[in-house]
């Protein structure tokens, strides 16, 4: 029912498992809470001096925007007390976070992505957070990262916040995609965009065009026809998007269509791919296809991959099923 707040929506959804104990409804509550807490600080941006360097890097390498370490300490602060929560892994963070000796520890594990997209937000384009969410294998008192490393087909729930013109919490549970809006007159977020669903074609493609000279032959071959429409054989004329933000990219998927790549190349060749598997492309993959898309790395389907590192790096091409299905058919045609 349009109009539904987020705590109403998933109060029924758990009434329709009468085995449910209620933790798991918790636990989306203070998610909530975490991107509320975390939207404010983006929001504020230059007035509380958030934007710049942190003078850090993270475990990738990358140098870390102030706002990584900021939402990252505001993301774990406001699940580590829950009693909801075994053990965290992020993308701010080397190791996995343990839940402190003082505070109850949970049946779930969590890996997030406190900001993505945060290269943008110097120039007040859109970012996000994105969580995944998987059930603690029993026994696993002091989870290690080896009881994170579950295909993204073992997910029971992930989403994303986009902070942008308006806030807006995506979620799925395995039972559709829904969007919430968040009311800042209520301070809670509210069904608007209920069922999302992306249209199996499109017209639409984003990649990063600078990194082109890089791709493998498919993509190459793929982008090219888009790029010719008409003239180059296909029924249409494409446009190009590309934002530099994922949960932009896919927000925009969700609700309009469209296919977003960021493939293998042979730009850093000790990296077999540019996205996270464990906490931006197995989320993303999730809500893709519980929205009627499809999501490969171009040779498998992203969520079957057996991790076998928190922070692994894996090729992404994920959106309308018709174009993602073409992408996948001249990976196979090379091999």
């Amino acid at each position: 029912m349009k109009g539904e707040s987020l705590t109403q929506f998933i109060i029924h959804e758990q009434r329709r498992n009468p085995s449910a104990s209620g933790d798991f409804t918790l636990l989306l509550n203070d998610l909530a809470t975490a991107c509320k807490a975390i939207g404010h600080e983006v929001n504020r941006g230059p007035l509380a001096g958030n934007l710049g360097l942190a003078g850090s890097e993270n475990i990738q390498g990358e140098a870390q925007k102030k706002l990584d370490v900021i939402t990252h300490e505001l993301f774990v602060r406001s699940l580590e007390w829950t009693g909801h929560l075994a053990a965290m892994a992020s993308e701010e963070s080397d190791e996995i976070i343990q839940i402190p000796s003082g505070y109850p520890r949970g049946k779930y594990l969590i890996c997030f992505d406190p900001l993505d997209g945060s290269s943008n937000i110097d120039v007040n384009l859109s970012v996000g957070t994105i969580f995944s969410i998987l059930r603690c294998p029993e026994g696993a008192k002091h989870p290690s990262e080896a009881h994170f490393l579950q295909p993204g087909r073992h997910q029971i729930c992930a989403g994303f916040c986009i902070y942008g013109p308006t806030t807006i919490l995506v979620l799925t549970t395995g039972n559709g995609v829904n969007g919430f809006t968040l009311d800042r007159d209520i301070g809670e977020f509210v069904l608007t965009h209920p069922n999302m669903r992306i249209p199996a074609d499109t017209s639409e493609f984003a990649i990063n065009m600078s990194n082109r000279r890089y791709w493998e032959q498919p993509v190459q071959r793929y982008v090219e026809e888009c790029v010719k429409g008409r003239d180059g054989g296909r029924e249409k004329d494409f446009n190009m998007r590309w934002i530099a933000s994922m949960v932009a990219e896919i927000y925009r998927l969700l609700t309009r269509g469209g296919i977003f790549m960021y493939p293998v190349d042979n730009k850093e060749p000790n990296k077999p791919g540019r996205l996270r598997l464990m906490y931006e492309a197995n989320p993303m993959s999730f809500i893709i296809e519980q929205a009627g898309g499809l999501s490969s790395t171009g040779r498998e389907h992203i969520m079957d991959i057996l991790p076998e590192d928190i922070h692994q790096r894996v090729p992404v091409i994920l959106g309308s099923r018709n174009e993602v299905q073409r992408v996948v058919s001249y990976h196979l045609e090379q091999n």
